[in-house]
């Protein structure tokens, strides 16, 4: 993999310095005490210790380490077991969404996450999930935040892309990473660690990843398409620099939350719509679009969606530690949780897809012109954006990788498991 140290020492303004990002977002060997104070109070019977269905037999001997956003909120007995600290405080923090009450894959996963913070925190740590419109619009999430209209909030990334493309990387980029490859990238392959110190150098906030879709469908649409002609003028509500993909290609990006698609469509405003898949689409009404339907895949756009929690940066530093490592474990368990329901529920929901719609594939003319065209947009705002390039790089070289990986057993089974 590059070292993109490299590209910093040559852009000064492309990142900030990691040691230095990772003391301002309160990592440090106290944040991994209190992770393991954590799971040893979930495994044990106390009362106070959040839930009960934590790693087994975790435990440490912290040694009070500096270094966290806080104290540990733990100490250790004789016998070297974490004890939690009964004097942690009480707080009650906002979370808005970018979604609504309706969507019980992905609100629900919002609630979720909030729910094992909760305890994880013997109640003491609560968090109110706000859908969409309750505190702020679905698309401004991330800025209110940012501004300190709330302390946290549950969205997806690339809905900032206007205030920097950088934002594509937390979601999902086009043709690039599956849900799998996703989480290895942010978690093992240093993906998140990049785009936190791009967070909190530009917004002022840390996030973490808190739930996928998996790959997407491509969306609804009143008219066959094939070829690159029939995009011509199709507005369509598509996210993030895919819409510049298809803006290249001649169509028109409209760029809405979720919950307005379905007006949207019936007001005129939009020719075609993707949202996620079968579940989330039928949920939204998006079999409402008319008698004669297409249904296309896949969402080359979306082959991974990640959806993250974020917080104001100032209010993680004041978090004791061990509410840190709550918020980190919540987030993971929600990130698994809700692609396992989406993978229990899209299966059910596609039979009733195909009692009113056609299911089609895009050509291999469409699929050559959009992977083409997507990876001049990248390159294109690579030569103008120093940080984005400083991410692609890396980023690019992980994709490939991997893809090379999955191409021979996983794609060979997949291809099979239905053929034989």
């Amino acid at each position: 993999m590059t070292d993109v140290s490299v590209g910093r020492e040559e852009n000064p303004d492309a990142g900030v310095d990691r040691r230095s990002f990772l003391k301002k977002a309160g990592f440090g060997v106290a944040g991994f005490a209190a992770t393991s104070a954590i799971l040893a109070a979930c495994s044990s019977g106390d009362d106070g210790g959040g839930g009960g269905d934590g790693a087994q037999g975790a435990s440490t001997t912290a040694a009070g380490s500096s270094g966290g956003g806080g104290d540990t909120g733990s100490s250790t007995d004789s016998g070297g077991t974490v004890v939690l600290d009964q004097d942690l405080p009480e707080l009650e923090w906002e979370m808005g969404t970018s979604w609504p009450t309706a969507l019980v894959t992905i609100f629900g996963g919002a609630q979720e996450f909030a729910d094992m913070v909760g305890r994880l925190t013997g109640g003491k740590f609560k968090i109110n999930v706000r859908p969409a419109g309750e505190i702020v619009g679905g698309l401004e999430v991330l800025p209110t935040v940012r501004d300190g209209g709330m302390e946290m909030g549950h969205t997806a990334s690339y809905y900032y892309v206007g205030l920097s493309p950088v934002q594509q990387f937390g979601t999902a980029v086009p043709f690039g990473l599956t849900q799998r490859q996703q989480n290895a990238w942010l978690y093992q392959a240093g993906g998140l660690e990049l785009l936190n110190e791009f967070n909190a150098e530009e917004h002022g906030i840390i996030a973490f990843p808190a739930g996928s879709t998996g790959c997407q469908m491509g969306g609804w649409f009143s008219k066959e398409i094939n070829t690159v002609a029939d995009l011509q003028g199709l507005k369509m509500r598509i996210p993030g620099l895919a819409g510049q993909v298809l803006n290249n290609l001649g169509g028109e990006q409209v760029t809405i939350a979720g919950g307005e698609i379905l007006t949207s469509i019936e007001t005129g405003a939009i020719d075609a719509a993707e949202f996620v898949g079968p579940t989330d689409d039928l949920i939204l009404g998006l079999d409402q679009l008319g008698s004669k339907l297409f249904y296309y895949y896949p969402g080359w756009w979306e082959p991974g969606t990640a959806v993250e929690v974020e917080v104001a940066l100032d209010k993680w530093n004041d978090l004791p530690a061990q509410y840190q490592a709550a918020i980190e474990i919540a987030a993971r368990s929600a990130n698994t949780n809700m692609m396992a329901k989406y993978d229990t529920l899209n299966p059910v929901d596609l039979q009733k897809v195909k009692q009113f719609a056609e299911l089609r594939e895009f050509s291999p003319e469409l699929m050559a012109a959009f992977k083409e065209e997507t990876e001049k947009v990248l390159d294109d705002i690579a030569a103008g954006d120093p940080k984005f390039a400083s991410i692609l790089g890396p980023w690019r070289e992980f994709r490939d990788s991997i893809a090379e990986w999955h191409g021979l057993a996983e794609r060979s089974y997949l291809n099979q498991q239905t053929q034989i």
